[in-house]
């Protein structure tokens, strides 16, 4: 029997508590899930490609049937290159519906039809996340204890610690 295997990518700067739910629920769905951290030479992250890796693999301990690994290009190369024919893709609102939409299009086009693009809604205790948003709150000194795992919070107080000083 083959292994139902999927993809779930993204800049993950950082990696959120929406994230980690869409991880879980992906991880019920499919034998093998890879988180896959984008490393776009055309965006100034937070944290590099292989800080966001290693704080995915220490957030995600718990699923053991999902890896992480980081990616540079087209999602749709390196899905041929993993042998995978979906990608799962979370949305949170409405307002990410249009981007995601326009984006599985695409990449159904690049892949000529052999990847399908599988959307699950974050839980609605998550919807209000974004990674942008809480290194924003981060940057500020603002409590995100709630939003990210606790290696992820670590990091973060780390990065910004002038700000976190009492």
């Amino acid at each position: 029997m083959t292994k139902r295997r999927a993809i779930y990518a993204g800049s993950f700067d950082p990696l959120t508590n929406g994230h980690v739910d869409i991880l879980e629920r992906g991880a019920d769905l499919f034998d093998e899930l890879i988180l896959a951290v984008a490393n776009n030479r055309n965006k100034k992250p937070t944290f590099s490609a292989a800080e966001r890796v290693a704080l995915s693999k220490a957030s995600l301990e718990h699923l053991k049937n999902v890896s992480v690994c980081s990616f540079e290009g087209l999602l749709i190369d390196f899905a041929r290159e993993q042998g995978v024919k979906v990608l799962l893709r979370g949305l949170r609102a409405v307002s990410d519906f249009e981007y995601e939409f326009q984006l599985a299009t695409m990449n159904r086009n690049l892949a000529k039809a052999e990847v399908e693009t599988m959307f699950l809604m974050t839980g609605e205790t998550h919807f209000y996340l974004s990674s942008r948003l809480v290194r924003e709150v981060a940057s500020w000194g603002g409590d995100i204890s709630s939003m990210v795992p606790k290696p992820v919070f670590e990091a973060l107080v780390a990065k910004f610690e002038d700000k976190y000083k009492v």
